[in-house]
């Protein structure tokens, strides 16, 4: 919320959030309830001309710039060997902990989570659900069609039972300036609703 009240490009919000992260960090329950569940933090940035997606561990970060197709994030880091902005450490503080030996191709996801980097598009997880989805309909994606994914309950985008979504945002940010941008919230948890 931040990085739009403070930015008015795509790669500036970035600035505003990394700068943020660096003087607060991040933190803080992923639940209502008492139960102590936390984890770091994934953001898609967009405008009319670029989008970025910046994801974090701890004060560390990295950042990708989209270049075309579609890009979606999920509970994981998805961010590999393609990193087009960084925490001037980050790789430091990987090689200092044992992470990274420095030699071979720095990958970001491979580096700071458990996750196996490999299987991220070919597993059942929702990651890989939200990449099949979007590449179905890469090159006609329409706001009903992101509604319609961000509704999706079999691949677990729209989650329920124990964990809940909790929000879902579809917006059309048309290149020409003279066009408005259009954003659609939902109005509960549930985007099917």
């Amino acid at each position: 919320r931040l990085g739009l009240e403070r930015a008015d490009t795509a790669e500036k919000a970035l600035s505003v959030i990394v700068d943020l992260l660096e003087k607060y960090g991040q933190g803080g329950n992923c639940m209502e309830s008492n139960m102590a569940f936390t984890y770091y933090n994934s953001f898609l940035i967009a405008d009319r001309k670029e989008a970025w997606v910046l994801e974090t561990s701890g004060k560390y970060w990295a950042a990708e710039k989209v270049e075309g197709g579609v890009r979606n994030i999920s509970n994981q880091l998805s961010i590999t060997t393609k990193i087009d902005r960084e925490h001037p450490e980050l790789k430091e503080y990987a090689k200092s902990n044992g992470w990274w030996d420095g030699e071979k191709e720095f990958d970001f996801a491979a580096t700071y989570s458990y996750v196996n980097t490999a299987r991220m598009t070919t597993s059942g997880g929702r990651y890989c659900e939200g990449y099949k989805l979007l590449n179905k309909h890469k090159g006609s994606i329409t706001s009903e069609i992101m509604m319609e994914i961000l509704r999706d309950k079999e691949s677990g985008i729209n989650m329920e039972g124990g964990f809940m979504t909790t929000g879902s945002m579809v917006s059309v940010l048309p290149q020409q300036p003279n066009l408005p941008c259009i954003h659609f919230f939902t109005g509960t948890p549930d985007p099917a609703r």
